[in-house]
C-alpha cells in the first residue's frame, strides 16, 4: 500500500498510468479514493493518475481535529513530493473545498482545476442541526443503517436511488458508508464548520471547469453557478439526473467531460 508522510501524517494514495500529464483526484466526505475508480480506469492509459485519501478517512492515518486549510496544506505537500510540475486537480465536494484553496494559494502547483458538486461558501446554517445530530450518532454508534440511509439521500439523486438498475451500486456504496470508523466525526466537523473562501476565488487564475448535478441537495446548483461566475472564464456543466456524486452516478458523462477537458488543457 503506497503511503507518503506529509505534515507528519501518513497519507494513502494510488499512482497509476505513465502519461506526461498528471491528474490528482481528491474525494468527498465519508468516501475515499475509490469513488473515482471509473475515472482512474478511463484516464490511466493516457495520463498519470494519482488519487489519495484525506487524513482521517479511507486508508490514511487518523488524526485529531483539523480544518480545510490543513487538508489543503496536505494536498500541496503531496503534490510537491510526488509530482514534477503543475497538475490537473479534480476535487469533489470536500475535495473541491481543497482544490479551490490550492488554486488560490499555491497557483504554481495547479495547471487546471475541475470542481464537482462543491461550494465556496461556509455550510448553510439551516443544515447544521441535521448534520450535527447525524455526527453525534456516528460518534457513539458508528455509521449505523439508519444513518447510512439518511446520508445516501444526501449523497445521491432521488432519481438515481429509485432506479432498480442501480441496486448493486447502491448496496456497494451504502456498505462503503457503513465501513467508516467512528473517528470520521473529525472529518465531518472539519466540513460542516468550514469557513467560506468567497473572497479568494478571484485569485484563481488557472483554467477551471465546474460540474454539478441538477438534483444535488448538499451543494445546490446555485453554489456551482456562484463559483463559475467568480472565477475568470470558468466553465459550468449542469448534469441532469445527478445528485452529489456525479462520478458514481453518471461516470461515462463525467469521463467524457474530464477527458475532453484534459486533452484541451494538456
Amino acid at each position: 500500500m503506497p503511503q507518503i508522510n506529509v505534515n507528519g501524517v501518513n497519507i494513502f494514495y494510488t499512482d497509476q498510468g505513465n502519461g506526461e500529464e498528471t491528474i490528482v483526484f481528491s474525494h468527498g466526505l465519508l468516501w475515499s479514493h475509490k469513488m473515482f475508480a471509473d475515472q482512474i480506469e478511463f484516464l490511466q492509459p493516457r495520463f498519470r493518475v494519482i488519487a489519495y485519501d484525506h487524513r482521517g478517512q479511507g486508508q490514511s492515518e487518523v488524526t485529531g481535529p483539523f480544518d480545510m486549510d490543513t487538508l489543503s496544506e496536505d494536498a500541496a505537500e503531496l503534490i510537491k513530493e510526488l509530482c514534477v510540475g503543475p497538475v490537473h486537480f479534480v476535487g469533489l465536494s470536500m475535495g473541491g473545498f481543497i482544490g479551490m484553496r490550492l488554486a488560490a494559494r499555491f497557483p504554481k502547483l495547479i495547471k487546471s482545476l475541475i470542481l464537482l458538486e462543491t461550494s465556496a461558501n461556509s455550510e448553510p446554517v439551516e443544515n447544521l442541526p441535521k448534520y450535527k445530530t447525524l455526527n453525534g450518532i456516528v460518534k457513539w454508534l458508528g455509521v449505523i443503517p439508519p444513518v447510512a440511509n439518511k446520508v445516501m439521500k444526501i449523497m445521491f439523486a432521488d432519481s438515481w436511488l429509485n432506479d432498480p438498475i442501480n441496486s448493486e451500486k447502491i448496496d456497494f456504496w451504502k456498505s462503503q458508508l457503513k465501513s467508516n470508523k467512528k473517528s470520521v466525526v473529525g472529518a465531518v466537523d472539519g466540513v460542516i464548520y468550514r469557513k467560506g473562501i468567497e473572497n479568494e476565488l478571484g485569485d484563481i487564475s488557472c483554467p477551471t471547469m465546474v460540474i454539478v448535478g441538477d438534483e444535488d441537495v448538499a451543494t445546490t446548483p446555485i453554489k456551482a453557478k456562484f463559483i463559475q461566475m467568480s472565477i475568470l472564464k470558468a466553465r459550468l456543466h449542469r448534469i441532469p439526473g445527478v445528485g452529489h456524486s456525479s462520478c458514481i452516478e453518471k461516470p461515462k458523462e463525467i469521463n467524457r467531460l474530464i477527458g475532453d477537458w484534459l486533452i484541451e488543457k494538456s
